[in-house]
């Protein structure tokens, strides 16, 4: 994995100066196939193929505490909000919490996010276009 492109991306999405899409492919790009959000441990993690992982900080500052339910019509909310309007990285996070998301992982191969909450519940969104592959 190329570690430096890797932060890079995380920066440019912790900044709001890069869409998803493209960040995505930068990733990729970086040789990551998934990463993780936690934002209990305000970290990132991305994993690639062999094994190896880059962790980078989430340092915002005034997060709300997660919500102890997962409330999945406000997160599709802040979903479609970051998907059509382009709501930034920060304030996505920030309505998330607020929807009690402890974390998810992105899949970028498989194209979706499953997001969880303190109980164990989980809600799984597909990127934009993409869908299950029926068997």
């Amino acid at each position: 994995m190329n570690t430096e492109s890797i932060v890079a991306a995380a920066r440019a999405s912790l900044a709001g100066t890069a869409p998803f899409p493209e960040i995505v492919a930068q990733l990729l790009a970086a040789g990551v196939e998934y990463y993780h959000v936690d934002y209990v441990g305000l970290q990132q993690t991305f994993y690639g193929p062999g094994g190896g992982t880059v962790v980078t900080p989430i340092p915002f500052e005034n997060l709300p505490s997660v919500a102890a339910e997962l409330d999945t019509a406000a997160l599709r909310a802040a979903i479609v909000d970051s998907q059509r309007h382009g709501q930034k990285f920060r304030d996505f996070s920030r309505r998330a919490m607020a929807a009690g998301v402890q974390g998810y992982f992105a899949f970028l191969r498989g194209q979706r996010v499953t997001y969880w909450g303190r109980s164990g519940d989980q809600h799984t969104e597909w990127f934009p276009g993409a869908a299950p592959t029926q068997p």
